[in-house]
């Protein structure tokens, strides 16, 4: 097989092709059934998408539009635009139409794949801003019977289009193909926007084939490896995944009938290879949790005990580390009668590597994955580098690291200590910005990553905070809210938290509580409620939110660099933080700035010594209607604890 630097993904698609054309790249779950896509059908699929859109007009150098669930065919859909030279372009499903304008704009999209009628509604809400956007291609038929069907057509009557011009023209499709350079640009992925309007990132065909190769060498993955796709194909990290690490292994992409359906699909595929952010991970512990306090004494009791030989000696066997014979009978015991079956409860009885990504993970809910026997480990990255900056290594895996530079990558601590990046998979440019692609790439073609770390003896990266959120508070100590907030969403009961503390005399808090965890935790208790605000702003969640922050600041004060940054104050918001109302990004990362200003009201009730303070917010629901919501929160002290002899030497 070619090297990454002279191939394309399509080349790539039509070796595999050839050579495990009977093995299965795609899955799909369809109305309760799997379908199955061999090598040699994906191969065939994208011909026909790709010679169909050339029917249509469609050209090397433009760009296609991708919006929906995890399908096989949008995934094809992108690979037949490489083929003809063009450039995918996915969008998250879960943006609303007029979020979905300014990319469709700036990409110049001209040409789009649309799942189903929730996704056509949404391009055809703004199409009067799309004067560009002339074919628009759905998966399924369902309520879309009496569209106007000038310009949108079933993906069916687009692959009968692209048989007839094979037929027609049949070497066309393996000419194009051949045409393709490395270092073409394959995808533009769009950043957050944390910040302002998101810039698109031009990765080339080299520089994902790059990473994808590499992160498949370091965990041996091969054509006989199964990975669900489920996160949103906007987000570089499917992309890596789904593409990327599947045309350099040939493993084979699951697709989900729906996202509501994913934990239940899992146990139907058993995937070896698996992705997850943290949040998803909390959120499975979370419901492991809840059933536990639900179970009977007996039950609850084996599995506590089993659990504290898990942590005693799980993640040493994992590694390879010795272990007495008598915990290692025990674990035995407890693989039969609790390992096992939670693994396969959480549907990874068969996984050999899970990786997370995209915030920090706590170190007790990384210990209680590696404890139980699933391979759980860390990677870095950026959209700008594919994801792909460190990985940890099997063997080397630190609790409070991301891992060491992955293969092709190198890393280096600039100035006011942020994390600069070079390598193979580091982005071509930004999308007509030529002034944002000079600024963050400097003279010796190192990304600056915006991020703040540190580098220990091993070479291993520890991130502290997004370098521009780094500051000092009143007193000059260094103030890192990320730090604080990841380490308060580590409990089970804490969803989202916002810090505040910058010039401060101390550390406020914005507390979003986990309504599924918190909501059963009242049940048990007996304690009535009608919704989230009523939960949120009941004494006893307070004092349980409250125990938690007291928690956290205990354990701070242990801490030489940041056990100062103790919680004196919060409160608990009367509604979620939402990506629809602009205070979270479709990544679900805060944006900070804009969540300061929007309850800026309730800063001042945490600084200015108030006991509460009435709020009244605008939400948008899901079918696009404002309206509002209003609350009189209560503002708590907690406890806050003297820096421990260690810490302050």
């Amino acid at each position: 097989m070619p090297t990454t630097t002279e191939t394309t993904f399509p080349r790539v698609l039509l070796q595999h092709a050839q050579q495990r054309p009977e093995r299965p790249a795609y899955r799909e779950k369809y109305l309760g059934i799997w379908q199955t896509d061999t090598w040699k059908q994906a191969a065939d699929n994208v011909r026909k998408i790709a010679c169909g859109l050339a029917s249509l007009g469609f050209q090397r150098g433009m760009s296609l539009g991708i919006v929906g669930d995890n399908r096989p065919h949008l995934y094809q859909a992108m690979l037949a635009a490489q083929s003809l030279g063009g450039v995918a372009v996915p969008l998250y499903q879960d943006a609303v139409a007029a979020e979905m304008v300014y990319v469709l704009q700036d990409a110049e999209v001209q040409f789009a794949f649309a799942e189903d009628q929730e996704q056509v509604d949404k391009l055809l809400e703004v199409s009067d801003q799309l004067a560009n956007l002339h074919n628009v291609f759905y998966l399924d038929p369902r309520g879309l019977r009496n569209y106007d069907h000038g310009h949108l057509k079933p993906i069916e009557e687009l692959m009968e289009l692209g048989s007839q011009y094979n037929a027609a023209h049949p070497e066309f499709f393996d000419a194009e193909v051949a045409k393709g350079q490395s270092t073409d640009v394959c995808v533009i992925l769009y950043t957050s926007g944390t910040t302002g309007r998101p810039k698109g990132v031009c990765q080339t065909h080299a520089s994902m084939l790059g990473a994808g190769r590499g992160a498949c060498e370091v965990d041996s993955l091969n054509d006989q490896d199964d990975m669900m796709a489920y996160l949103p194909m906007a987000w570089v990290g499917d992309f890596l995944f789904s593409m990327a690490q599947c045309m350099a292994s040939g493993f084979t992409v699951n697709c989900p009938e729906s996202r509501d359906t994913v934990s239940a699909d899992m146990k139907e595929i058993g995937p070896t290879y698996y992705f997850a952010p943290p949040r998803v991970y909390e959120g499975l512990l979370t419901s492991v949790t809840i059933r536990m306090e639900d179970a009977g004494r007996i039950k609850k009791s084996m599995y506590d005990y089993f659990m504290g030989v898990a942590a005693r000696c799980g993640a040493d066997l994992l590694d390879g580390h010795p272990v007495g014979m008598t915990d290692r009978l025990l674990y035995a015991l407890g693989r039969l009668f609790v390992f096992g079956p939670l693994r396969n409860t959480l549907g990874m009885s068969r996984i050999r590597v899970a990786y997370t990504a995209g915030e920090a993970i706590g170190p007790d809910l990384f210990k209680f994955y590696r404890s139980i026997g699933v391979n759980l480990k860390q990677l870095y990255g950026q959209t700008e580098s594919c994801a792909y900056a460190c990985i940890q290594r099997d063997g080397q895996v630190k609790y409070d690291s991301v891992g060491s530079p992955s293969p092709g990558m190198e890393i280096k601590i600039g100035e006011n200590s942020e994390v600069l990046v070079r390598g193979v998979s580091l982005l071509k440019e930004y999308y007509k910005r030529p002034d944002a692609t000079a600024e963050a790439i400097d003279s010796e073609g190192y990304f600056h990553t915006g991020d703040a770390g540190v580098l220990d003896n091993d070479g291993h990266l520890r991130i502290i905070d997004r370098a521009k959120d780094v500051s000092k508070m009143a007193s000059g100590k260094v103030f890192a809210p990320k730090y604080i907030e990841n380490k308060l969403k580590f409990f089970s009961y804490i969803k989202e938290a916002v810090v505040f503390g910058a010039d401060r005399d101390f550390i406020g808090a914005f507390i979003n509580i986990d309504f599924e965890a918190v909501g059963n935790w009242a049940e048990r208790r007996n304690i009535p409620y009608s919704g989230y605000i009523d939960l949120a702003g009941n004494p006893a969640v307070s004092k349980l939110v409250s125990d938690c922050i007291e928690k956290m600041n205990r354990e701070l004060s242990g801490e030489k660099m940041l056990g100062h940054a103790q919680i004196s104050r919060f409160l608990v918001l009367h509604k979620e933080l939402d990506p629809d109302d602009d205070e979270l990004t479709r990544t679900r990362k805060v944006r900070r700035g804009f969540v300061e200003e929007k309850y800026k009201p309730l800063i001042q009730a945490i600084y200015g010594g108030l006991s509460e303070q009435f709020i009244e917010t605008d939400v948008r629901f899901e079918d696009g209607r404002i309206g509002r919501v209003s609350a009189t929160l209560k503002v708590l002290d907690v406890p806050t604890f003297a820096l421990q002899k260690e810490a302050a030497a």
